[in-house]
């Protein structure tokens, strides 16, 4: 078994690998890097690939595999809410970035034509491959997969959460005998916060901010964690005003169709009850002037109504905007927090609205990391991608340090198993 890492090493973004068996080539998600413009990974021939497993719905995950549907016919494995999140998300990808785009809506349909629904524990026959498919507890349909071709096994775990959340069960970590394991590293430094005192902290800080007369934003990405934040919310029977807007109303959507693969359909579907679905901008302009909370997308003020929102709070001193994503270097939201400054209405401006970071992350952090990599069976060499070059480094380091052999590969580079 070989294989070739063509995206997300060393780096979060445009995940890709190819696992290669005598008689099959697998390609493990063909995602895209979300800066100004969209980056791909390297380039793999259609003719070349015998399946592609999307892990999830996330565009660093998926945004780029409708490119291999411009000629190929290639079956795809994914959960079914990866199926809807996928379409979603990248139809909106084509309507905001399609001048950059190498496919059109129509490679989009032609994909989703040659989907393989799959579930938690199915197993699927490619050539010589037997793959086996995972929940990896990152966000709803998020998987992992085994490939074994007889010879080798191999893990990928893509995103993993090993803890539940109260959207989520714990990744699954029932790999069996692993001759390789391909894992995420982006917290590999990182510890999260206790996540039960993280949701009381949360819920007492959004208390005080609407009891005070302001009014909270909640940027948060559309897929996965405005959900999880509805469903902290419904389950601590937080009593004041909650709007939600944007992508996350699809989203919810969708996870209504799929209640499950949540940890507790009954939650999930008090959550979305209990909060106001904004529609249109009349709505908006009236929501932003009233003491509440509003959760919308992006989760990095990169753009969407969360910009709109956050340009109307910021001077505001009784109000808050509250970040529970990852901020990456160089967006808005980094800025905000590093700096307390945001674009408003054109300029850089000081905000004056409090500003606070909860780390409601969906990916484990370096104790869950440290127990994946604890947990395995056989004598697996541990493949570190998915994080900046440091977190690489520090998590292959310790899994050196504790008995197994580990690689930080580059982009391009190949490894036989």
């Amino acid at each position: 078994m070989k294989v070739r890492f063509l995206g997300g090493a060393e780096t979060v973004g445009k995940s890709a690998v190819a696992v290669k068996t005598e008689q099959a080539t697998i390609l493990l998600d063909y995602g895209v890097g979300i800066n100004h413009v969209p980056s791909f990974p390297m380039h793999i021939s259609p003719k070349e690939v015998d399946a592609v497993v999307l892990t999830h719905g996330h565009l660093d995950h998926c945004g780029a595999t409708p490119i291999l549907y411009m000629r190929g016919k290639i079956p795809v494995y994914a959960c079914p809410p990866t199926l809807d999140l996928t379409e979603l998300l990248i139809k909106d990808f084509l309507r905001l970035s399609g001048y950059y785009l190498p496919y059109e809506f129509l490679d989009l349909r032609t994909m989703l034509s040659y989907a393989r629904p799959v579930r938690y524990g199915d197993e699927a026959s490619v050539k010589d491959a037997r793959l086996r498919f995972l929940n990896s507890g990152h966000i709803p349909g998020g998987m992992q997969v085994v490939v074994n071709d007889e010879k080798s096994r191999l893990a990928y775990c893509s995103d993993l959460n090993d803890v539940d959340t109260m959207l989520l069960r714990g990744a699954d970590r029932d790999y069996g005998d692993l001759d390789a394991i391909v894992i995420e590293s982006t917290y590999a430094t990182e510890e999260h916060p206790e996540r039960k005192s993280l949701e009381a902290e949360f819920i007492k800080r959004l208390g005080e901010v609407v009891e005070g007369g302001g009014t909270a934003l909640v940027p948060a990405f559309s897929v996965g964690r405005s959900q999880e934040i509805l469903c902290v919310l419904a389950d601590h029977h937080f009593e004041h005003s909650v709007n939600v807007d944007g992508m996350a109303v699809e989203a919810n959507e969708i996870f209504t169709r799929h209640v499950d693969f949540l940890r507790d359909a009954e939650l999930f579907k008090r959550a979305i009850g209990a909060a106001e679905w904004v529609s249109g901008w009349k709505e908006r302009k009236k929501v932003v002037k009233q003491p509440g909370v509003i959760v919308a997308p992006a989760g990095m003020l990169r753009g969407g109504l969360a910009v709109f929102y956050a340009e109307r709070l910021a001077k505001g001193k009784q109000n808050a905007i509250f970040l529970v994503s990852y901020q990456l270097p160089g967006t808005p939201g980094r800025e905000l927090l590093d700096a307390r400054k945001f674009i408003i209405f054109g300029k850089s401006r000081r905000v004056d609205a409090q500003v606070e970071r909860f780390d409601f992350s969906s990916h484990a952090g370096m104790s869950g990391l440290h127990r994946v990599l604890k947990g395995l069976s056989g004598s697996p060499t541990v493949y570190v991608m998915h994080g900046e070059r440091k977190n690489c480094q520090a998590l292959a380091q310790w899994a050196s340090e504790n008995g197994l052999k580990s690689v930080v590969p580059k982009v391009g580079e190949v490894y036989e198993v």
